[in-house]
């Protein structure tokens, strides 16, 4: 898709709009794909914990556990007033398939991590089919940029609230410093999860995977620190597209971006 331009309808002659392809195809395929297999992957993998979990501690007397997350669900359920079900168990119950389901979250869980690795294959090709990756790669301006678009997102709420101009820092390239940090730290977080999933799975066949571990604690380590890191990425991304504007959500879903020329993408 070629470069285009068209006129904004307003009087002035310089808004002049650039439309710019900004995502390829299998980049936004990929994208919108990565929600539910995230979350299947989230919910049977800690379905699949519950059966042996890597961080415990010594018995705790008031909860008769070892395992640090149903420490967390006891809290949660405390803190919720929840008194339904075993407060030990509502972690599981409530993000997981739940307790004693570990066949069939395992099934669950290695169909769609072949899934997850399919997608993840098909984002890198369209990283390379629509050049996408350069925009991902860090540059020197990057500290100074990302200083601005902190300033930026933390006053561009009160500002709207108090109907005060808040522009938006310049951009001259598909993604703020912010941005680019984010999404190129995610496929190697990606790639992370993976190897270390691997590595739990064959650790005979596959021990020199696991020794790049350290141990097969290590590999469930980093696997379950993968997870939250994704995981937890999903709510801010969601509020930084929502304060970058209609255009950043837009050109997920449709491939091409619309920005004033003297701002265009480079």
């Amino acid at each position: 898709m070629a470069p285009r331009e068209r006129s904004t309808g307003s009087d002035a002659p310089d808004r002049t709009v650039r439309v710019v392809p900004k995502h390829h195809a299998l980049v936004r395929l990929t994208h919108w794909a990565n929600v539910p297999l995230l979350t299947g992957l989230i919910a049977s993998g800690l379905a699949i914990y519950w059966a042996a979990p890597v961080f415990q501690h010594a018995p705790h007397p008031p909860t008769y556990t070892r395992d640090d997350l149903a420490d967390l669900g006891v809290w949660a359920a405390r803190t919720l007033h929840d008194r339904g079900g075993d407060p030990r168990h509502w972690i599981y119950d409530h993000l997981s398939l739940g307790v004693h389901e570990l066949a069939e979250a395992l099934r669950l869980h290695w169909a769609l991590a072949y899934l997850f690795m399919a997608n993840g294959a098909l984002y890198v090709v369209g990283l390379a089919a629509g050049g996408g990756w350069r925009a991902l790669l860090p540059r020197r301006s990057d500290a100074r940029e990302a200083l601005a678009m902190l300033r930026f997102y933390a006053g561009v709420v009160p500002m709207r609230a108090l109907r005060r101009p808040w522009p938006h820092p310049a951009v001259r390239s598909k993604y703020n410093a912010l941005q680019r940090a984010a999404y190129f730290a995610m496929p190697i977080f990606g790639a992370l999860v993976v190897l270390s999933g691997w590595a739990m799975h064959k650790p005979v066949q596959l021990g020199w995977l696991e020794r790049t571990f350290v141990s097969y604690n290590g590999a469930r380590v980093v696997h379950f620190v993968c997870m939250i890191v994704l995981g937890s990425f999903v709510v801010p991304h969601v509020v930084l597209v929502v304060a970058d504007g209609w255009d950043t959500f837009r050109s997920m879903i449709v491939g091409w971006s619309a920005r004033l020329k003297e701002d265009a993408h480079e």
